[in-house]
């Protein structure tokens, strides 16, 4: 599979089941649009040739004969040596990859139903998660590390991230677990590393002090301008969160030496613009920043449309033009959505299947239930066990094993696939009804996401050499 694009004056192919980028200039670029468009990955040179010099294109008067050959030449060199036209060796392996035996690698421990903010677009409903307020005790947290060590296996790195609701507001559990964590390492031989996503309004120097010793990643929820992150996070009473939380996360972000952490906002209809929100974190001094889109009914009056495509897509591009000048200036920042690996990055098989919601990777309520991830809280249909049980329901794990690129239709054909992994199942299913399915409005951003971000690296390189 070949995807082809032009961005930023760049004429990009990717060879998608390589995973092959290459920059290239306008002839290659269209010849290999031809030879794709005629169905000639794998003929021989001499079918290839004869093909293309049909196209006036390719006629002797437009491009010499010597560069026509010495690029299907260097085409040819490509193909064979897997880096163009590349076959699909991973579907045959499915079966095995969905019939492997699955350890538990993390836990979202929702140790906070209960919020301090009033987010417009809280998928939580401001901390409730469609149920009641409530705070996890000790005990169920203690039990949830103690499921997640006994259902690790060999692995030894574990992941626990303190979420909510907002998790400052059960601070003196958020410490015993850690502490408890710590005491299971030794014994177990392993590894916890654990993250706090906080909206910052409890956030002190205790506080900061116990973070930046035992936190290995903080998250801060900041959505961008002030008129912005006001509007959709007022504080109970209705007051903006920006000028309280701001000075904390900059002093955060200073006292962990801008590493280690991230800024998070979302943006919705209401900030189409979101570059701004982008270059204005930036410029107050945040290095580490992701802005995300909204994922909302479309009745609601602050989501995304597909009217709304146009425009995001158009922005995506200013934002990666403005983060390369920027980076040339030295000033640059790493924008989440842009962070692309080609040359490493995640397995195979973590490309195929994704986050691993629902089989390595579990949200736990403050009562103890487990479910696939905390966007399927509360959810009667996805629960999953409890702590005290363990996994109960085995037949929505084995719904969320068989999750994977190949099992959604309209991700077999599409050229991001082994970067979004097939995208988000919550997502899938709170739109289309099955956790097989597919968002069609993210799947639309997601797409522009590679390509800029591919793009990213093609400037970047170019400016190097």
């Amino acid at each position: 599979m070949i995807h082809q694009y032009i961005n930023n004056g760049f004429y990009i192919v990717l060879d998608v089941n390589s995973g092959s980028v290459h920059v290239v200039d306008k002839i290659t670029y269209d010849m290999i649009a031809l030879i794709v468009e005629n169905h000639l990955e794998w003929a021989d040179k001499d079918c290839i040739q004869t093909a293309l010099m049909k196209d006036a294109m390719f006629a002797k008067e437009k491009v010499a004969v010597e560069e026509f050959h010495e690029i299907l030449e260097e085409i040819l060199t490509l193909r064979e040596s897997g880096q163009l036209f590349s076959e699909d060796i991973y579907e045959k392996s499915m079966e095995a990859f969905q019939n492997r035996q699955t350890v538990v690698k993390a836990l979202c421990l929702h140790i906070a139903h209960d919020c301090n903010l009033k987010c417009r677009y809280c998928f939580a409903e401001e901390g409730e998660y469609h149920g009641r307020r409530a705070l996890m005790s000790f005990e169920v947290g203690k039990k949830a590390l103690d499921f997640l060590v006994v259902n690790s296996g060999s692995r030894v790195n574990l992941e626990v991230d303190f979420f909510g609701g907002e998790p400052l507001m059960n601070w003196q559990v958020v410490k015993d677990l850690v502490a408890y964590g710590r005491s299971l390492e030794e014994p177990h031989h392993k590894k916890f590393r654990f993250t706090l996503t906080t909206n910052g309004v409890l956030l002190d120097q205790d506080i900061l002090d116990f973070v930046n010793q035992e936190m290995a990643n903080v998250v801060l929820s900041i959505d961008g301008r002030k008129s912005v992150h006001d509007k959709m996070r007022p504080l109970a009473g209705g007051q903006g969160s920006y000028d309280l939380v701001l000075p904390k996360f900059q002093k955060v972000a200073r006292s962990r030496n801008q590493t280690n952490y991230y800024v998070r906002g979302t943006f919705t209809h209401f900030n189409k613009d979101f570059a701004a929100d982008v270059c204005h974190l930036a410029d107050l001094g945040f290095e580490q920043i992701s802005i995300e889109p909204v994922v909302a009914p479309e009745n609601e009056d602050y989501a995304l449309t597909k009217d709304d495509i146009p425009e995001l897509l158009a922005e995506y591009d200013k934002l990666a033009v403005e983060l390369i000048r920027r980076h040339k200036e030295g000033k640059g920042v790493n924008f989440f959505h842009f962070m692309i690996d080609l040359e490493g990055g995640p397995c195979v098989y973590k490309r195929l299947s994704g986050c691993g919601s629902g089989t390595e990777y579990l949200a736990v309520t403050p009562w103890g239930d487990f479910y696939p991830c905390h966007q399927f809280v509360g959810q009667d249909k996805f629960l999953m066990g409890n702590v005290d049980e363990g996994i109960v329901n085995t037949d929505i794990r084995e719904a969320f094993r068989s999750c994977n690129v190949y099992a959604k239709e309209k991700c077999r054909d599409c050229f991001a696939k082994f970067y979004c992994s097939g995208g988000c199942a919550a997502n899938a299913y709170n739109f289309q009804g099955s956790i097989q399915g597919t968002y069609d409005l993210g799947c639309e951003l997601q797409r522009k996401r590679v390509e800029c971000a591919i793009m990213i690296k093609a400037a970047l390189a170019d400016a190097d050499t």
